[in-house]
């Protein structure tokens, strides 16, 4: 009898509702040794139950035959359970349950009834209920045969030095796992463990001069230490799963006991993974490996990930290698960010960082562990960017800035926000390049021609790189903003002025350069310029002065242009900055109402008067800007029509006063040349000139101021529109560009044209140095008006003030730049008028006079 046989559990079968009560002995269960060619024997169960009635039978493991009283069934079990072949196949335990005694084929139910009555299971219970039957194991324990410890751990001991000298095993490994479970089974478990462990040690302590004995090639060791590692992990596999039953029982039940694993891996580390000579030439064989793929050389990645792999199961990973791996690569990118700085530009520079930083990711990919991912790319990013970042930037960003590379832009972009401080230099020189670049466009008078465009332009060109490259990031967008607002108020005055004058370039009847849509586009970009403009007032007297123009000589491009670009000032600056503009086109529809009824007036009226087609615009005086009063002589057919107009608007508006201002006057005239007939588009000052050659063909520079009255200089540039630009309807002598007060003019009869109808008129669209400065004293004279209002403002509310706090209350109110100088003269001026007076006990304090 074996041994296996004499320590068995229960087994308990539950037994299912079967339709068929025929064939109580055939269900049964099989029950097989994994190791060993001993196997305990096993018990089957049968069972049968009724349309009405459920049993459960509990039976316990006997090596004698079995008979059941009450029953007429014997089970017979196998003294030597499962059997090995003569040709070594293994048999089942239980092939077949053989029965002495055979129940009748045809037997009545209560044949079957009685069968479970003799079990203990009343035929009457209801469906559900359970019955069961202990049957008890042996009440004296079995014992091992003599000798059998000493044997089994000899056993034991030959697989596991079999196993470690790659040898075949002699034994079965189901023999084995089978001897090690009953050696367990029997408290034998610590002496097997402490046997095991003194042999893997013992086979490690043999080891160790393999390595540690004399020199060899770095390589070489390489591959001879992972060979061995390899080897040895496959050994400690086999072992674990021959003692895997001690290994989850006796290891499981002492935590202060390692695993069989575990304790592989703790003996390899401490005699061979610690020994300082094996480690050292272990890492510096990784390191040497390393530093050659890093310098473009090809090198074996599975041998490397293998030992990396080996240091991080055994735990010395960061200890033995991690540190000096970064300390290598921290002297290696030191010396390389040096050496590259001095060699490469910024743009090769920056591909060579990126080129590095991917490759250290791909060795943390394929093998290096990840936990050495962020000081690995700190390391990098710190040594190749972080150390020269202001090298980088002050030596590459202008010129990528003024190239616009973008792909260059985006790159610096990515590298140095990883590190710490970069994205805020790149903002901070990013702001000082627009500072730099902006101000030589705003200064230089000699670009003032192209500033706008200039300024437009450069905003775009900014604005793509924010967009583009700096990923739109709300610190970039801000920094361009201040950056703009800064450099165009370094020039007062003159930008909002020339923005004011390329307005109305855009917006006038002769600019086809722009479709509807991109005239809008041109208008809302052009809104961006204007809300950097600290002088916002200068930009309003000029734009005013302009839209006038463009409105009484009907030189507008689109009245919807016009009003969307009003629109878009009002919502800017509120309804007062574009109160007196929106008056403006109201008095231009009120004035086609006036001309359309004193049209209806004239043809009611009896005489010749509609040989001339007068049409007047009455304007606000308010609303527009202040044109000089000149008096000039009319000739008596253009005076007249006057004279009725006069009538016929003060006869439906009592109380009004007309004042005429030919200023910005047209007409056109009909003439006569020997080519035929054409027709003159001129200023009303063009047309009195040319109305004085009726009578005479030639006049003296001197005739025509002593006949007109116009001012002299007003009258050269009449002269030389009339005489000197393309349309040359006179002629001067001497010829020459410039008026002289002996100059003379003739009729010029030979005068040719394809047009009919000729323009002439553009000298009033050109703006005069003498506009320019009267609309600069204009806003001057404005603005001390407003430094006044708001100094009594101020000294009202508080009565007495500080000169200090007086000038930052002033500096927060007033809306436009000004100097303190300046409103320490307004505030001397306020004094002298009685509107205020100094402390008599303070001079440096102001006291309202009420």
């Amino acid at each position: 009898m074996s041994a296996s046989k004499k320590y068995k559990s229960e087994i308990a079968t539950e037994i299912l509702h079967q339709q068929d009560t025929e064939n109580i002995n055939n269900c049964f269960r099989k029950a097989t040794d994994l190791f060993g060619p001993s196997t305990s024997a096993a018990a089957a169960a049968a069972a049968a139950s009724s349309s009405s009635s459920v049993g459960r039978i509990a039976l316990g493991h006997n090596t004698n035959n079995m008979q059941r009283s009450g029953s007429n069934t014997n089970i017979n079990s196998s003294n030597n359970g499962a059997t090995i072949g003569t040709n070594g196949e293994r048999r089942a335990n239980f092939s077949m349950l053989d029965t002495t005694t055979h129940l009748n084929d045809h037997r009545s139910s209560t044949t079957t009834s009685a069968y479970f009555n003799k079990l203990g299971v009343n035929n009457t219970s209801k469906p559900g209920d359970v019955k069961k039957i202990v049957i008890k194991n042996f009440k004296v324990k079995p014992t091992l045969p003599e000798n059998y410890s000493e044997k089994t751990c000899q056993k034991l001991e030959e697989a596991v030095v079999a196993i470690q000298l790659s040898r075949p095993i002699k034994y079965s490994l189901e023999e084995l796992y089978q001897a090690v479970e009953n050696m367990c089974s029997h408290k034998m478990d610590a002496q097997l463990y402490t046997k095991l462990k003194d042999l893997t040690e013992a086979h490690v302590k043999r080891n160790v001069e393999t390595f540690t004995g004399g020199s060899m090639d770095k390589l070489v060791f390489l591959k001879k230490i992972n060979d061995w590692w390899l080897s040895y992990c496959q050994q400690m596999i086999m072992m674990r799963s021959i003692f895997l039953y001690l290994d989850r029982t006796y290891v499981l039940q002492n935590p202060t006991v390692q695993s069989i694993w575990d304790m592989g891996l703790d003996l390899f580390r401490t005699h061979i993974a610690l020994n300082s000579l094996v480690q050292k030439r272990t890492v510096e064989g990784l390191l040497m490996l390393i530093e050659k793929e890093r310098n473009g050389d090809a090198v074996d990645r599975g041998l490397l990930k293998s030992l990396i792999r080996m240091l991080c199961d055994l735990q010395i990973y960061i200890s033995a290698f991690e540190e000096k791996f970064l300390i290598a690569t921290r002297q290696l990118y030191q010396a390389e960010g040096q050496r590259k700085m001095q060699e490469l530009d910024v743009p090769e520079y920056l591909q060579h960082v990126d080129k590095r930083l991917a490759e250290e990711n791909e060795r943390l990919l394929h093998y290096l562990d990840s936990g050495t991912k962020h000081p690995l790319i700190y390391t990098v990013e710190k040594e190749l960017l972080a150390e020269h970042l202001t090298q980088i930037l002050q030596k590459g960003l202008d010129t990528l800035m003024e190239e616009h590379r973008l792909n260059d832009l985006t790159l610096l972009y990515s590298l140095l926000s990883r590190v710490k401080n970069g994205t805020a230099e790149l903002c901070g020189n990013f702001n000082g390049y627009i500072k730099k670049k902006g101000r030589t466009i705003v200064i230089d008078p000699e670009k003032d021609k192209n500033m706008v465009q200039d300024l437009l332009d450069f905003k775009d060109k900014m604005d793509v790189i924010v967009r583009t490259c700096f990923e739109r990031n709300e610190k970039f967008t801000n920094s361009l903003r201040e950056a703009f607002e800064f450099f165009i108020n370094q020039r007062a005055n003159k930008p909002a002025e020339l923005i004011a004058k390329y307005v109305d370039m855009k917006l006038r009847a002769g600019n086809k350069e722009a479709t509807e849509e991109e005239l809008e586009q041109m208008l809302d970009k052009i809104m961006v310029l204007f809300r950097f403009i600290h002088g916002k007032d200068v930009f309003e007297a000029f734009y005013k002065k302009d839209l006038s123009k463009r409105l009484l000589l009907g030189k507008s491009a689109s009245v919807d242009a016009e009003k969307s670009m009003l629109s878009k000032l009002k919502q800017e600056c509120g309804g007062g900055f574009t109160s007196k503009l929106e008056g403006m086109f109201k008095d231009m529809e009120l004035s086609r109402d006036i001309n359309i009824a004193f049209k209806q007036y004239v043809a009611n009226m009896e005489g010749e008067f509609t040989s001339i087609d007068l049409t007047v615009n009455i304007l606000t005086m308010g609303y527009w800007p202040t044109y000089p009063l000149t008096e000039v002589n009319m000739p008596p057919q253009l005076v007249n029509p006057q004279q009725v107009f006069n009538k016929f608007y003060l006869a439906k508006h009592s109380g009004r006063k007309l004042q005429w201002q030919p200023t910005l006057g047209h007409c056109v005239l009909k003439a006569r040349f020997d080519a035929g007939h054409k027709e003159l588009m001129v200023s009303l000052f063009q047309g009195l000139v040319l109305l004085l050659f009726n009578d005479r063909d030639t006049l003296s520079f001197e005739e025509i101021l002593a006949a007109t009255n116009i001012e002299s200089g007003e009258l050269r540039r009449i002269l030389q529109s009339l005489a000197c630009g393309r349309a040359r309807v006179i002629t001067k002598e001497p010829k020459g560009r410039e008026v002289e007060d002996k100059d003379q003019f003739h009729y010029n009869n030979e005068f040719t044209n394809k047009l009919f109808r000729i323009k002439i008129n553009q000298i009033q669209m050109k703006e005069t140095t003498e506009e320019q400065k009267a609309t600069e004293e204009r806003v001057f004279q404005d603005r001390q008006y407003q430094i006044d209002a708001a100094i009594v403002r101020i000294m009202k509310m508080r009565k007495t003030l500080s000169h200090n706090l007086l000038i930052t209350e002033l500096f927060n109110q007033l809306t436009f730049p000004v100097k303190p100088a300046d409103l320490k003269k307004r505030i001397e001026s306020l004094i002298d008028r009685d509107y205020m007076e100094r402390d008599k006990d303070n001079q440096n304090q102001y006291n309202y006079v009420a």
